[in-house]
């Protein structure tokens, strides 16, 4: 029998109860201890279908396990303060994935948990009379996670203990990984066709899984599945097993079905739709929009509720704090009290809002994503909506009454004021980043006429670069002072979004699926572009902008489009929310488009580009195993060793 030892559903200190009857809230009831025989009670049930969303808040936000999946991609690397958590994964010459370094661990630790509360709804199900539809959301979060651990570790066990997709009691602490197919075939596509059929169109509370969502992982899950048959670069899997489908079916196969789901969920959208503009889906105020299908849930109304303090943040789970990696330490911005000489102030104060919130400066984006992903920024409102590139004056909300400072020229600035900006372009007239009167404490220049000092693209460094505003705290009880910016973001993490299908079926498409009518990979991915190019907000330049270049946009799509194109418009689309390990890992182009990248340096400062170079071989596209759970094994040297993936073993 194939076994696991995990933290399972058995012997938590809380769980989170469902309220009965006809309640639309997702409650949460501490409980010290509880056994086995609580899941073959209604109230047991309900309370572990609403842990199944309460476990997402252990995954997204965790800020250790958001940097494996984007520190080492094109889309970011180690920032200044980063320490081995961020440069293990950057595979830069600073560090090394290993076993015990690797944060993926993350997943391993929270996922088979979920799955075997999953199994334990499952399999009491019709001891209390669960609907189908009940039933499904319990199919659905278990293939969630068996998703998220296939793309990640490969094969994995499918028997926990007490027999496959069984709910799991026992101790026993031996284990026997299945192959990819297998967790494919026998966990993930039937328990996501299931929750295809039975799931509502509507969901029965406020964030609730619905049918079209149900879609949307399927749709993925074939496609990611396709590209592993076809394994264009010869990526080796583990446990060691053929290429081929237990089913019959070829990569072709998988990626028209892929498609077809796709497209099916975007003409049957339930309650989602498309944001009119890429602002609205990231803005605070518009949380929850109906664009997002699934979301970690928190909030600032209660501590309970949220799961973790409204004032101050752990630094851990359940927190969500991922937002604090990409933020540099702009609270070092200093401007002048005087007009005459540099009597340095600080004129930018840590502040719970979206352009700022608790620095930590971990993780930063490289020169190329500036200048080539985000390449056109006067079209294009997704570089405006993703990053934070101006610097305002906040000082009277620390208590400073002063009207006016001065700053770069010794020209004054008030509150509000662009005290730096990151420009969207190299400069006609050259940065002065030398000048001695105008003291710029990060390393900022000046030009000419202008009062804000100012970075080109080309100095980014990994201690002073745009901050990633997507992810940027929004609250609404700062009662007009700085608020609780030490505390954890608690906005909801977004992990699903309507717009992915899209990208799914233009992506099937442009390996071969073949199109509906309307729906070719240009068109499909023109319905993306045209929103992008459309404009309601200048968010760095705090103005009203109402404008139109979705013309421009979908004019400038190529007539044919590939996967690189893809991979572009998603990661222009998707910066820095955690998709990018996986869309490069799936599409087996991580080591093609992360191995080298330029960043400035550690030094307030050092605008001199430097090109890294990553390595990036074939194992790696499997995770470790964690070290953990190798080492809780009741199992011999060799069997842990055969355990573990190749080459970490």
């Amino acid at each position: 029998m194939k076994r696991i030892q995990i933290n399972i559903f058995i012997g938590s200190a809380l769980i989170l109860v469902l309220a009965a009857g006809c309640s639309k809230i997702l409650k949460e009831e501490p409980r010290s201890i509880y056994t086995p025989e609580f899941l073959k009670t209604e109230k047991g049930i309900q309370g572990g279908i609403t842990s199944l969303y309460a476990h997402l808040r252990y995954i997204y936000g965790q800020a250790y396990y958001y940097n494996a999946c984007e520190t080492g991609t094109d889309e970011a690397t180690w920032a200044q303060q980063a320490d081995g958590n961020f440069k293990d994964h950057d595979l830069s010459g600073v560090g090394q994935l290993t076993p015990s370094t690797s944060r993926s661990d993350v997943i391993w630790g929270t996922a088979f948990s979920n799955i075997n509360t999953a199994n334990g709804i499952i399999d009491n199900a019709s001891t209390v009379g669960l609907s189908a539809a009940l039933i499904a959301e319990a199919k659905f979060f278990r293939a969630f996670d068996y998703f998220l651990l296939v793309q990640t570790f490969g094969g994995v066990p499918l028997d926990l203990g007490s027999g496959e997709l069984k709910f799991n009691t026992s101790s026993v602490r031996i284990s026997t990984r299945n192959t990819v197919p297998e967790v494919y075939t026998k966990a993930i596509f039937p328990d996501l066709v299931t929750a295809v059929n039975d799931l509502p169109a509507m969901p029965r509370t406020t964030g609730a899984v619905t049918k079209a969502l149900a879609r949307l992982y399927l749709a993925k899950a074939y496609l990611t599945y396709a590209w592993w048959l076809q394994n264009p670069n010869n990526i080796p899997t583990y446990p060691e097993t053929p290429r081929t489908d237990p089913d019959g079916h070829n990569a072709q196969w998988y990626f028209q079905q892929a498609y077809d789901i796709a497209t099916t969920a975007i003409e049957n959208p339930g309650p989602f739709a498309l944001q009119p503009t890429f602002y609205d889906i990231h803005v605070g105020t518009k949380d929850r929009n109906n664009e997002i299908m699934l979301y970690a849930d928190h909030t600032e109304k209660s501590e309970f509720y949220n799961a973790s303090s409204l004032t101050y943040g752990s630094g851990g789970a359940p927190d969500n704090f991922a937002g604090w990696m990409m933020t540099w330490n702009y609270t070092e911005i200093q401007s002048s009290a005087s007009a005459a000489s540099w009597g340095a102030k600080n004129t930018v104060i840590r502040e719970a809002e979206q352009h700022l919130g608790r620095p930590w400066t971990r993780m930063c984006p490289t020169i190329d994503v500036i200048k080539n992903t985000f390449a056109d920024k006067t079209n294009d409102s997704r570089y405006d909506g993703t990053f934070t590139t101006v610097y305002r004056g906040n000082w009277n909300k620390a208590g400073d009454a002063t009207a006016t400072y001065y700053n770069a020229n010794f020209m004054q600035v008030k509150q509000g004021d662009a005290l730096l900006t990151f420009l969207n372009d190299e400069p006609v007239t050259p940065i002065d980043y030398t000048n001695s009167t105008y003291k710029s404490n990060i390393g900022a220049g000046v030009l000419a006429g202008r009062p804000d000092f100012v970075i080109s693209p080309n100095g980014i460094s990994r201690i002073v670069y745009p901050g990633l505003w997507k992810l940027g705290p929004y609250r609404t009880d700062n009662a007009g002072g700085v608020g609780q910016p030490n505390a954890s973001s608690t906005r909801p993490y977004n992990i699903a979004k309507f717009s992915e299908l899209y990208f799914v079926a233009a992506e099937a498409a442009v390996m071969g699926a073949t199109p509906k009518a309307g729906k070719s990979a240009r068109e499909l991915i023109n319905v993306i572009r045209a929103r992008a190019g459309k404009w309601s907000w200048d968010n760095n330049g705090n103005v009203a902008k109402v404008q139109d270049n979705s013309a421009a946009m979908t004019a400038a799509t190529p007539a044919t489009i590939d996967i690189y194109y893809i991979l572009a418009e998603r990661s222009r689309e998707y910066y820095g929310e955690g998709y990018r390990w996986f869309d490069l890992v799936r599409t087996q182009k991580w080591a093609e488009l992360a191995g080298s990248f330029k960043i400035c340096g550690t030094a307030k400062g050092d605008h001199t580009p430097v090109t890294y170079t990553r390595t990036i071989q074939p194992y790696l596209y499997l995770r470790p195993i964690p070290s953990g759970q190798i080492q809780a094994m009741d199992m011999t040297d060799d069997q842990k060793k055969a355990y573990q993936n190749p080459v970490y073993q």
